[in-house]
């Protein structure tokens, strides 16, 4: 395993054109494995969305027809990186639409998927609601990748609020942690670094974020500022707002001196609520 390696993010606004994002993404990733980058990881949705009716819509096709694929898998193959293409629309036999993370290895080969487990239904206030489990279905099963440099948990946007699912991809032997992203701007801009930087301290991981940046046809807006976070919460690179990729060394003692500094993996408990809840209320009573 290696020891050292440059991780990227790649950083677009993606319009409903599939054709032109899969143009502009194909060459920031180019222009990432050309200064250095081993692992390319690009947003959720980063080939094509937009809001219809205030409903989120990603360019969708099934997967033995989707024309990104095979376009970055090709790719991967050229360059000799690894890709993750942070989500895409896949069409299911049965009409629903995935949200669906792929891992393709440098041969271009998949390597490993994930369909996004959490629908971010919200209401920001101000008009803002959104509403993903009307257009997309929740997969349900977490996944550790395996690559070169050790495991990738693999995670997309409004996962990000769920630690549990972080946890579950630590302790399942994920030293890094992705989480391509589309994220509002109204939320990126309370959040974003934070949590961000909250799932690389709980678990000793780094996080490597790419996220998308600017005004969607149809309206809403993404926050941009792909993050990648070191294990113990250092900022190492930020995108800021705009079209780019940024780059950063993952190392991955660092990942195990964060472990022996602070053993909260090891040091995980089992807590009985009922007998929590009984106590806390007996001392109110008391009081």
């Amino acid at each position: 395993m290696s020891e050292v390696f440059k991780a990227a993010c790649v950083q677009n606004c993606a319009t409903p054109d599939v054709g032109l994002n899969t143009a502009i993404t194909l060459e920031l990733t180019r222009e990432a494995a050309e200064a250095g980058a081993d692992l390319i990881c690009l947003p959720e949705y980063f080939s094509g969305l937009e809001t219809i009716d205030g409903l989120l819509h990603p360019a969708a096709f099934p997967e033995r027809e989707h024309p990104v694929l095979p376009a970055f898998s090709e790719a991967a193959k050229k360059l000799n990186a690894w890709v993750l293409l942070g989500s895409l629309g896949i069409k299911s036999e049965d009409g629903r639409i995935f949200n669906r993370s792929y891992l393709l290895d440098s041969s271009g080969a998949v390597a490993a998927r994930y369909d996004k487990i959490h629908m971010f239904d919200a209401n920001l206030g101000e008009g803002q609601v959104y509403r993903e489990s009307a257009t997309i279905a929740p997969g349900s099963e977490a996944v550790v990748a395996q690559t070169p440099w050790g495991g990738l948990g693999l995670s997309i946007c409004y996962d990000l609020r769920f630690a549990q699912l972080y946890r579950t991809l630590a302790r399942t032997g994920a030293a890094m942690l992705a989480i391509p992203a589309a994220f509002t701007r109204q939320t990126g801009e309370a959040h974003w670094h934070v949590l961000n930087r909250a799932r690389a301290i709980e678990h000793g991981c780094y996080v490597i974020a790419p996220c998308q940046y600017g005004t969607l046809a149809g309206g809403g807006e993404c926050y941009g500022h792909s993050l990648i976070v070191d294990p113990w919460g250092k900022v190492l690179a930020d995108g800021g707002e705009g079209p780019g990729y940024i780059l950063a060394d993952i190392d991955s003692q660092a990942v195990v001196r964060a472990r022996q500094r602070i053993p909260a993996l090891e040091h995980d408990r089992m807590i009985s609520l009922n007998g929590g809840l009984e106590g806390l209320k007996h001392d109110w009573d008391a009081g």
